[in-house]
């Protein structure tokens, strides 16, 4: 390699970029993109709380008509928290493993494609890379923005949209290359409410106790199967996160109780079908839902592209990764409106844990990977 990504890992993680993030650690990865070739567009996003966020799309040209193949990641991460054996946002180098805030999620997966990119030659074709500072948190001036950020570049004739699109988040599980993302299941959360009238709990008659409604509802909910599940999907589960009453008093009835549901659910429902369907149950118990829908399920049906992801791992690592939809939500949720996406990265098992950490030979392994995927994308005939 002409660039060593662990080097580059670390540069990225020096910089501090709580989610949502701005500033010097797009400045770094600007640095790294632009001496090969690519214009780099930048935007700051939204106002506090959930902003302002930074967005980054980096893109070189390749010959007229050629194929188009974007990579995909974030570079904020969430806060380290207590208890590092070092500091989280200077790398350090122990044994065989670089520790440091992001190197796995996913600051790494990106330092391994800049890495690539410098052995890929500008008349493959054109690449690109489409980088936020907000998917660790709401996502709301993240990855959505940036899109339409490069719908109005293409149609001003500075740029075009991806054929194929794959997304760095750490996949792998027990050893790099073990599996993959074809899909994700959709995402929605529900706050529900349930409104009574405030008394003396001496005086029942005088006061109406929301709380037994609220239980009420939730046991009905708890109680619901949404399915056993579907051809590349697991069965979409419902739990409640939260109950909250907020009573101090212990002679008094409440006038109000809340609770929170998180659904994830698969291709058998909609985000919307399902907020319709815990609203109806809510109301039968004189309550209210309020949701938020962060994302529908997606899947890009094993062909062309997932097999020339899986052919790149097994060259490099022998082994032949896992067709999954498991986990939780990624920005992949919003780039398949842009083209097929598949997700494929490094091992997880410390993301979002002190002492996060990365082993510096699947830096290496991965890069080669991805050099391997972005040829292989770019010579696949147009659809």
């Amino acid at each position: 390699m002409s660039a060593d990504p662990v080097v580059l890992t670390e540069r990225l993680i020096d910089c501090p970029s709580v989610t949502p993030a701005t500033g010097s650690v797009f400045d770094v990865l600007q640095a790294m993109v632009v001496p090969m070739g690519f214009a780099v567009h930048r935007y700051i996003e939204g106002e506090a709380p959930d902003g302002p966020v930074e967005n980054l799309f980096a893109i070189r040209q390749g010959p007229a008509g050629s194929r188009h193949f974007a990579f995909a990641g974030h570079l904020d991460v969430v806060p380290p928290g207590q208890g590092w054996s070092s500091a989280p946002f200077t790398a350090e180098r122990r044994g065989e493993l670089l520790y440091g805030r992001g190197a796995v999620d996913m600051k790494g997966a990106i330092a391994a494609f800049v890495a690539a990119l410098a052995d890929i030659p500008q008349d493959a074709g054109t690449i690109s890379l489409i980088i936020t500072g907000d998917e660790e948190g709401p996502a709301r001036y993240g990855t959505a923005a940036l899109i339409e950020r490069m719908r109005a570049l293409a149609g001003a004739g500075e740029g075009s949209l991806p054929d194929l699109c794959l997304v760095g988040e750490p996949t792998s599980v027990n050893r790099l290359g073990d599996m993959m993302k074809i899909g994700r299941r959709g995402s929605v959360n529900i706050w529900l409410t349930v409104d009574g009238a405030q008394g003396h709990v001496a005086y029942p008659h005088l006061a109406d106790n929301p709380i037994p409604r609220l239980i009420a509802m939730l046991a009905e909910l708890d109680a619901l199967v949404l399915d056993e599940g579907s051809d590349w999907f697991q069965p979409s589960n419902l739990e409640i996160t939260d109950i909250e009453v907020g009573n101090p008093a212990t002679n008094v009835i409440p006038a109000q109780a809340r609770a929170r549901l998180s659904i994830r659910f698969n291709d058998l429902h909609t985000g919307q079908g399902l907020v319709d369907r815990v609203s109806a149950i809510a109301s039968r118990h004189g309550g209210t839902a309020r949701a938020v829908i962060s994302g529908e399920s997606f899947i890009t049906l094993p062909g062309d592209f997932s097999s020339l992801i899986a052919h790149a791992v097994e060259t490099e690592t022998g082994v032949t990764p896992e067709l999954s939809t498991t986990g939780g939500t990624s920005d992949a949720r919003f780039l398949r409106a842009l083209c097929p996406v598949v997700e494929f990265g490094l091992c997880n098992a410390t993301m979002h844990k002190k002492d996060e950490a990365v082993a510096m030979e699947d830096l290496r392994v991965l890069a080669r990977i991805y050099r391997r995927i972005a040829l292989a994308a770019l010579q696949q005939p147009s659809a």
